[in-house]
């Protein structure tokens, strides 16, 4: 069989759960762990980890370069292999052998991924022999206990496959499965090893526990403010990777984080941690460009955009540039003043504060936190501050209630003249959410000055209570009596 047609019959069609999270390019959390059986995915670095994570997936989800390292925090992805839902994940490039903090960390990461798997696919390289990485990666997982499907890949060639197996099978295991992650030749055969692996299926695991109005969170900004730490302070563990460096943070990731209320209900969020967004002169090709690439596109799928800056830094040109981007695509905003654990008395607050509103001065509806998430001090404000923005995000106010407020909008501050000619204003009507849309039918939508505008948005936002959130108002003509 070939590569084109084992890939073709490897494509089965997603649940529709599934395929609407596709169409927003959203990888699923596995915080689905105890509904979903858990499919870890761990090798040494650069031999096609996340390219096969890709491929199970049916999606390009992760950063794909041929670079070692790129992958560094544990990515989580929800897929449908041989009719059964699973949580993969892909994980850093395992290497006992370095003294870099970094690996260290992603060494780290890739035990803890394969502590919550259910089932675990050792990926080798089939185009060079083994190397000691790979001899302690098998070691590893044999006292792991935990049940693995090797895989070569890159076997692109019969030849090599042949060399593969004569090298790989030294290291002691006992069924090697040959594949091309790139090409997608004998996905196949490797879907129907990972379906028969699988603990048996519950009744549970029919469907991933996320509902799909959970508040989706995109943490946002410079490199090295802190999103990392944020999100592992909320969830509780260590989620992601955290290094003093700038620029440790590559992929976005998805992360779950269900919480209960006073009131004994729960919520969900959705946090996307994401890698740090630099100048665009200043941002090299490559896989920064990519990480960058897929940072601004975690704003376009997100509720409210949480734009973290470095409190003892301040608010500088590039954290407005992306704000500016969350305003423009009509996202909640919420901004968060980190490391304020370092600020000295009360009066650098306050002034840190002041200095944030100034410099951010067209979100001045936008709440700002003073927070630290190294210490976890007010860091869960920012979950009640994002989620009040989404509330007001999603709110539809009743056309009947827009106009009785709107008359006595005209009767404080009727619209001035314009060139000798009276402005009618007749109805308005709010005709979208996310963000809050209104249509205003006039005779003159021209005359209308800007700051006219600001004030009818301004009235809107006072009245109906609209917080961290833009509103947009369209004014359209209509022909009435004068």
């Amino acid at each position: 069989m070939s590569a084109k047609s084992e890939e073709k019959e490897a494509q089965e069609p997603l649940p529709s759960s599934f395929a609407q999270r596709r169409r927003r390019g959203e990888s699923l959390p596995a915080q689905a762990r105890g509904t979903l059986p858990i499919v870890a995915i761990v090798g040494r670095p650069n031999v096609g980890k996340s390219t096969l994570f890709n491929r199970l997936a049916k999606a390009p989800l992760a950063i794909v370069e041929d670079t070692p390292g790129v992958t560094r925090d544990r990515h989580y992805a929800d897929a449908f292999i041989r009719g059964r839902a699973v949580a993969l994940v892909d994980t850093g490039g395992f290497d006992p052998y370095t003294e870099d903090p970094l690996r260290v960390g992603i060494a780290r990461h890739v035990k803890a991924a394969l502590e919550e798997a259910d089932l675990v696919v050792c990926v080798f390289d089939a185009s060079s022999p083994p190397t000691p990485a790979d001899w302690e990666c098998a070691q590893l997982l044999r006292e792991s206990k935990k049940p693995v499907i090797y895989v070569a890949n890159k076997a692109d060639t019969r030849s090599r496959v042949l060399e593969a197996s004569a090298e790989l099978y030294a290291l002691g295991i006992d069924r090697l499965i040959p594949i091309s992650a790139l090409h997608g030749a004998n996905l196949v055969e490797l879907e129907e090893a990972i379906a028969k692996a699988l603990p048996p299926s519950s009744a549970q695991a029919a469907s991933i526990p996320i509902e799909e109005d959970a508040y989706r969170i995109a943490i946002i900004g410079r490199p090295n403010v802190g999103k990392s730490s944020l999100v592992n302070r909320l969830l509780g563990e260590e989620r992601q990777l955290v290094d003093p460096r700038p620029g440790t943070t590559v992929d976005t990731t998805d992360s779950l984080l269900i919480q209960t209320t006073p009131d004994g209900k729960t919520r969900s969020f959705v946090l996307i941690d994401t890698a740090g967004i630099r100048r665009k002169k200043n941002v090299e090709a490559g896989v920064e460009s990519l990480a960058v690439m897929k940072a601004i596109r975690a704003i376009d799928r997100c509720d409210c955009a949480v734009l973290l800056v470095d409190v003892q830094e301040g608010v500088r040109a590039q954290d407005t540039r992306l704000a500016g981007l969350a305003v423009e695509r009509g996202k909640a905003l919420v901004v968060g003043l980190n490391k304020a654990d370092l600020l000295q008395d009360k009066e650098a607050s306050l002034r840190a504060i002041e200095q944030a509103k100034e410099a951010l001065s067209f979100a001045r509806w936008a709440p700002i936190v003073l927070l630290s998430a190294h210490t976890g001090k007010r860091a869960f404000r920012i979950l009640e501050e994002a989620s009040k923005a989404i509330d007001s995000h999603r709110k539809r106010i009743t056309t009947g209630e827009l106009n009785r407020f709107f008359t006595e909008v005209l009767e404080r501050h009727p619209p001035p003249t314009h060139r000798g000619r009276s402005v009618r204003l007749y109805y308005i009507t709010q005709v979208d959410i996310a963000p809050p849309t209104f249509v205003l039918m006039t005779n003159a939508p021209e005359a209308i000055h800007f700051s006219y505008e600001r004030y009818v948005i301004n009235a809107l936002r006072e009245r109906f209570g609209f917080y961290g959130t833009p509103i947009r108002v369209l004014y359209r003509g209509k022909q009435g009596k004068e």
